[in-house]
């Protein structure tokens, strides 16, 4: 990180002084999930924020893109015990940061604090109880939505009169109900969002030359890696298309040619950072 000097000359002729630079634009950071509980954390941490961003906005296909990502949580919940997940990582981050606090050049203050919001989340959630999303999982009128959402255009008023109904009531009523909504989830998805903090700042980045356009990465078996993160310029016309698993991936750069034509693999050598998040 760099710093800038707190004092700065003026011109030695009392001129204007000359207009700063433009700060550069952040990096567009693609992340790549490397296991299948890494990968159900994205997704709910992912639809939650989409849930509460589209919750804030008083119109109702706010309320209906809000609903929407409300219902695919669920639907991610029922698939697998993501609660049983969260806590055994909570449980492993502690663990981890523990051994930290016998050792120097530490910031114990720091730790402490991670360490107690740690702890915190792990009260929260426990406390919630196995059935804490039963309450939305029983909803009929939920069900409903859901249900119909499978239909393409499904949920139409004529379809669903009662959801109809409900987004036609004041936005502060709307925002109200959702809110009831969010806050049963809210235990599941702040601890989802501590452990992603967490896993991003495990990693250290570093660049790499990807010759060709590809590059193939092989992980140490002693230290799992959860998360890979690649970073390349905001300006850049090239993504990458990453496979593999925790063991071994490759990542292929491709250059995008718009939506009309058909991306091809990069030519040349393509620099890039990388950081692996165990």
């Amino acid at each position: 990180m760099s710093h800038n000097s707190p004092m700065s000359s003026e011109p030695a002729d009392g001129g204007a002084s000359a207009p700063a630079p433009a700060a550069a634009a952040a990096p567009i950071i693609f992340e790549q999930p490397l296991n299948e509980r890494m990968r159900s954390f994205l997704r709910v941490d992912f639809l939650y924020n989409q849930a509460s961003f589209h919750h804030q906005s008083p119109s109702h296909w706010g309320s209906r893109a809000a609903v929407s990502s409300l219902l695919d949580i669920l639907a991610i919940t029922t698939r697998a015990d993501i609660r049983a997940d969260v806590l055994k990582e909570l449980e492993r981050q502690v663990s981890l940061l523990n051994e930290f606090q016998s050792r120097p050049g530490v910031d114990q203050n720091r730790l402490r604090t991670v360490i107690s919001n740690l702890l915190r989340l792990r009260a929260d959630l426990l406390a919630c109880g196995s059935a804490f999303l039963q309450p939305l999982k029983d909803s009929e009128f939920l069900a409903a939505i859901r249900h119909r959402s499978a239909i393409p255009g499904g949920t139409c008023e004529f379809d669903l009169p009662d959801y109809y109904f409900w987004l036609s009531q004041p936005a502060q009523r709307r925002n109200e109900t959702f809110a009831q909504w969010l806050a049963m989830l809210r235990p599941l998805c702040d601890a989802v969002s501590e452990l992603l903090w967490l896993t991003r700042q495990s990693g250290r980045p570093r660049t790499e030359v990807a010759h060709g356009g590809v590059y193939h990465i092989t992980f140490e078996r002693d230290a799992p890696v959860q998360l890979m993160r690649i970073a390349l310029p905001a300006g850049s016309s090239i993504y990458p298309e990453i496979s593999g698993s925790h063991y071994r991936s490759s990542i292929r750069f491709v250059r995008w040619n718009g939506p009309s034509d058909r991306p091809r693999q990069a030519e040349g050598d393509v620099t890039f950072e990388i950081t692996c998040c165990t």
